[in-house]
C-alpha cells in the first residue's frame, strides 16, 4: 500500500456540502483514495510521499464527461468554420476517413495532455469511427500513458449515405462487427472495481448514422456486461427534424 500527503495549500477547495475551504489546508490518501482532508493539524505527519502545496490553491480534479480526441487534429478546416452540425461533419468526414491508428493514438496523447495540464483527472471519449484499422485500444493505450483515467466510449456509424444516414460509406461498420467489437473492448479493458483507471461504454454514434435495431443491440450489450451507454441526440435543429422525419418522434415524445 502506498501513502500521499499534500500539505500546506494556501486554500484548499473542498468542494463538500458545506463548500468549505481550508487555508493550510491539505489530504492524505492510501493507494490513491483519499482517507483525511483537513488543516495541517488533522493530517498524518508522514507518508511514502510528501508533497508541499505552499503558495498553492488545491482543487478537486476536473471531470470531463464528453469529448472526441481524434478531432484535436482538425481544429481549424476552413470548410467547416460557421457551418451547421450536419455541414461541418460533412466537410470533415473526408479528412477522418483518411485517419489510422497512429492518428487516434497521436490525438489521443495530444488531447489528454492537454486535459491533465489544466486539471483534469478523468475524462471520458466518444469514438465512432474507426478508419484504416485503428481500434478503441489506440487511444486507451495513450491513456494509459498520460496517466489520466478514461471512460472509452466504443463508437459506431452503421447507416452511410446510400441508406440515407448522413456518414460516407468509407467510415460506417457492419453492426455485427460492431457488436462483436464492442464486447471484446469490453472484455479486454473494462475495469469494473472503484478506482479504475479504464472502463468501457457502448456508444452508437446518433440516430442519424444507426440504425434503430442497432440502438437498442448496444443498450443490450450494455445492460447485460454492466457498462454505461451513450450517444448523441439533438444537437441542434437539424438533428431533431432528422429524428423527427426518421422515426416519428420528437424530444417531448
Amino acid at each position: 500500500m502506498t501513502t500521499l500527503l499534500a500539505r500546506n495549500a494556501d486554500i484548499l477547495v473542498t468542494m463538500d456540502a458545506a463548500r468549505r475551504e481550508i487555508q493550510g489546508g491539505g489530504f492524505f490518501a492510501r493507494d490513491g483514495v483519499i482517507e483525511v482532508v483537513g488543516t495541517n493539524a488533522d493530517l498524518p505527519e508522514s507518508a511514502d510521499e510528501i508533497i508541499d502545496l505552499s503558495g498553492l490553491i488545491a482543487t478537486p480534479g476536473l471531470i470531463n464527461t464528453h469529448h472526441h480526441f481524434y478531432q484535436n487534429l482538425t481544429r481549424a478546416v476552413p470548410a467547416g468554420q460557421d457551418a451547421t452540425l450536419f455541414g461541418w461533419l460533412q466537410a470533415h468526414y473526408p479528412i477522418w476517413a483518411r485517419m489510422g491508428p497512429d492518428a487516434i493514438r497521436i490525438s489521443a496523447l495530444v488531447a489528454l495532455a492537454e486535459l491533465a495540464l489544466t486539471g483534469c483527472v478523468c475524462s471520458s471519449d466518444h469514438l465512432y469511427m474507426f478508419p484504416n484499422g485503428a481500434r478503441l485500444d489506440d487511444e486507451i493505450e495513450a491513456a494509459e500513458m498520460i496517466g489520466v483515467r478514461l471512460h472509452a466510449a466504443r463508437g459506431s456509424m452503421s447507416i452511410s449515405e446510400s441508406d440515407g444516414g448522413l456518414p460516407p460509406d468509407s467510415l460506417v461498420e457492419n453492426e455485427a462487427a460492431i457488436l462483436k467489437d464492442s464486447l471484446r473492448a469490453i472484455q479486454t479493458w473494462h475495469d469494473p472495481n472503484p478506482g479504475a483507471m479504464i472502463r468501457v461504454a457502448v456508444a452508437p454514434c446518433s440516430p442519424f448514422s444507426v440504425s434503430q435495431g442497432l440502438m437498442r443491440d448496444a443498450a443490450m450489450l450494455a445492460r447485460d456486461q454492466g457498462v454505461m451507454l451513450h450517444t448523441h441526440l439533438a444537437e441542434n435543429d437539424d438533428d431533431v427534424a432528422y429524428s423527427h422525419d426518421r422515426f416519428g418522434c420528437s424530444p417531448g415524445d
